[in-house]
Parts: C-alpha cells; sequence; structure tokens
C-alpha cells in the first residue's frame, strides 16, 4: 500500500529557482534571482564571521535584538514583528494558520509563485486575477475575494516578476473592499527600492486598516539571500498567531547578527538605491533602442517582453552563451519574457551588449 499526501499537495508545482550554472561555462554572471548587486554588507559579513564562533549555541527564539533593530530602523513596536527563515517561511504560516481545507486564496496572475504553492500546501483553493498591463486589477481582486470561503488576499507592490508598481492608494482601496475577516497580506520584499512619492510599505496601513500584515526581507537590497531572514508588522493578534506556530529557533544566529549589522551599514540603501536607479535606466534605454520591450519597474529588475517564447528562447540562449543567467518567466504563465535582475556596472554592460547584438543579429 502507497502512502499519499493530501490530493492538493499533487497539484503543486515544485519551485524552481533562478538558475546558477551554466555547462561549459567558466565564469557565470547570475541575474536571475534579483539578490544584491554589491553582495552583503561588510558589517554583516563581519558578523556572520564572529557567530560563527558560537554555532554551538541556539539562537535567541525570539529573535529579539533583530526586532528591535527593525523597530529603531523603521519606528515601529518590535512586539507587532515576527521574523522568519525567509519572507516564505511566514507566507506558509499564514496560509496554514488563514487557510485550509475548504477555503480561497486570492492572489493576481502574476503574483509570486510561493503564495500558490503556499496556499495549495495548506489546502485552499486558489483564485488567480487576471491583470491589465503587468499590474494587478484591484476591482478584479475584490470581486474575487468577495465569496465566503476566501480567507487570504495576496499582493506584492512593487510586484515580483513584472516590476510594476500601484499607488499605495490603491492598496489602501484593496484593503478597504475586503470583508473584516479577510487577511491581506501585502509583501513589500522590494520596498527599499521605490523612490516614488507617497510610497507605503505597509505600515501606515497596517496600522490604519488591521487584518494586514506587512512582509519584508533582507534577501535583496541588503543582500543577504544565503542567510534566510525576513519579517512582518501585523497587529498583535496576528504576530501571536505566528508565533504560536512558527518554529522555536526559525531563524539562524548567524542570520540574525547579519541582518542586524545589515541595518547598521551607514549609507549602503542609498548606494545601492542610486546604483540601481542609474543602471536599470541605462539598461532600459538601451534595450528599448534596440527594439526590446522593457515593461516599467520600480524594483532591481526588469522584465523584458520578446513577444513570442520562441524569441525569448533565442535570447535567453544567447545570454548564455556569455555566461549570463537570467529568468525564464515560463513557470509564471509569462513564457515570451525574461526577467533580468540589475547587477554591476560591468554586468550591466554585457547584459546590454549581449542582448543588443542579439537584437541586431
Amino acid at each position: 500500500m502507497t502512502v499519499l499526501p493530501r490530493p492538493s499537495i499533487l497539484t503543486i508545482e515544485p519551485y524552481v529557482g533562478g538558475e546558477s550554472k551554466i555547462p561549459g561555462v567558466n565564469r557565470i554572471i547570475k541575474l536571475s534571482s534579483n539578490e544584491g548587486a554589491f553582495g552583503p554588507p561588510p558589517k554583516a559579513i563581519e558578523a556572520i564571521t564572529q557567530a560563527a564562533r558560537e554555532a554551538h549555541r541556539y539562537p535567541d527564539g525570539g529573535a529579539t535584538a533583530l526586532r528591535n533593530a527593525i523597530g529603531a530602523k523603521y519606528g515601529l513596536d518590535p512586539a507587532r514583528i515576527v521574523c522568519g527563515n525567509g519572507s516564505d517561511e511566514l507566507i506558509s504560516h499564514l496560509c496554514l494558520a488563514y487557510g485550509g481545507e475548504g477555503t480561497e486564496v486570492v492572489m493576481s496572475a502574476y503574483g509570486f509563485m510561493m503564495y500558490d504553492i503556499a496556499a495549495r500546501y495548506a489546502g485552499s483553493r486558489v483564485l488567480k486575477v487576471a491583470e491589465h498591463d503587468m499590474k494587478a486589477d484591484i476591482d478584479g481582486m475584490i470581486a474575487a475575494a468577495a465569496g465566503p470561503r476566501v480567507k487570504i488576499v495576496f499582493i506584492t507592490n512593487p510586484n515580483n516578476p513584472t516590476g510594476t508598481l500601484l499607488p499605495s492608494s490603491e492598496i489602501a482601496r484593496l484593503r478597504a473592499g475586503l470583508r473584516d475577516d479577510v487577511l491581506l497580506v501585502l509583501d513589500s520584499a522590494y520596498a527599499e527600492y521605490v523612490t516614488e512619492p507617497g510610497y507605503d510599505a505597509g505600515e501606515k496601513l497596517v496600522d490604519a486598516a488591521g487584518n494586514t500584515i506587512m512582509l519584508r526581507t533582507f534577501s535583496k537590497i541588503f543582500g543577504l539571500g544565503g542567510m534566510r531572514v525576513g519579517w512582518g508588522y501585523a497587529p498583535a493578534e496576528i504576530i501571536e498567531t505566528l508565533n504560536r506556530v512558527r518554529g522555536p529557533f526559525n531563524v539562524a544566529a548567524a542570520s540574525q547578527a547579519a541582518a542586524v549589522a545589515a541595518l547598521a551599514e551607514e549609507g549602503w540603501e542609498a548606494k545601492s538605491v542610486a546604483h540601481n536607479n542609474e543602471w536599470r535606466g541605462k539598461v532600459v534605454a538601451a534595450l528599448e533602442a534596440a527594439g526590446i520591450k522593457v515593461w516599467p519597474s520600480h524594483t532591481n529588475f526588469i522584465l523584458l517582453d520578446f513577444g513570442a517564447p520562441e524569441r525569448a528562447k533565442a535570447a535567453d540562449a544567447a545570454l548564455k552563451q556569455r555566461g549570463l543567467i537570467v529568468r525564464a518567466m515560463g513557470g509564471y504563465a509569462l513564457p515570451q519574457c525574461l526577467r533580468i535582475t540589475i547587477g554591476t556596472a560591468e554586468e550591466c554592460q554585457m547584459v546590454i551588449d549581449a542582448l543588443t547584438a542579439f537584437a541586431n543579429g
């Protein structure tokens, strides 16, 4: 007799991360996972090294120092912050705690893939709402969430993998259009890169509306993707729920130390944002001049639209010939697109040269 999982588990397509190797190529430029262009901050590297000497000790289960550092950085109550093994862990816990068999979860068509995976893992049915011009349809999401079985709505702003940004007023309108018993999960993984006036990463909405959680990460601008540190800010009752179900030592000691140090790295965010704005602009201008469509982005990546899956595959192959790994978008139902991280100046110039040659070939 074969032991079988719940039927909903068998509907999940495993998450496939960005590629990191090309057979036969020695120098690899990995621009497939939206990792920070400059790697970890120096203070974070030092903190990781020091933490290694205490690797035999269990970490602080409450991530007290880290929550205090986050609270001080963003002006938030540390008691209303929860830390996770990446924001992915918190996404899964939210789906298990508030979803489950017989419930439904709403997300936009091109929302982060982990929402779909975590919701199915919990046993929920996933409702994906079509987007317009690569932007979430707020009216469509409100309508989809009107059903009595809907328990969670996920939205990312700015969005991954499209890079597009909705005005904060639209996110507030989404919250206002949902029932009070529907949890809104606002994923702001790329908040630090946004320079748009009036943008609210979610702190104000959480405080004003309730029944909302803002998720953030150290994997992008802070360059700590390999350390797996995410966090959430929410009303006290949601934080209490997550603390009931998360693992007792879910964030490693070295990861906590690295995140605290990263927050203290003077000038790191300003340097990263300035570089991102400069080179994102240069790459977009060059590729558009070469006749390649690029969707507007407010993140540290861009989404290229080649019009047809075959053309996107050919562009991907041309990039790989030069050792450049980017993200194919077939898993997001965008097979005609490629997503490219804004890397260092040298890496960005390599992308420009490779795709300009491809477009002119």
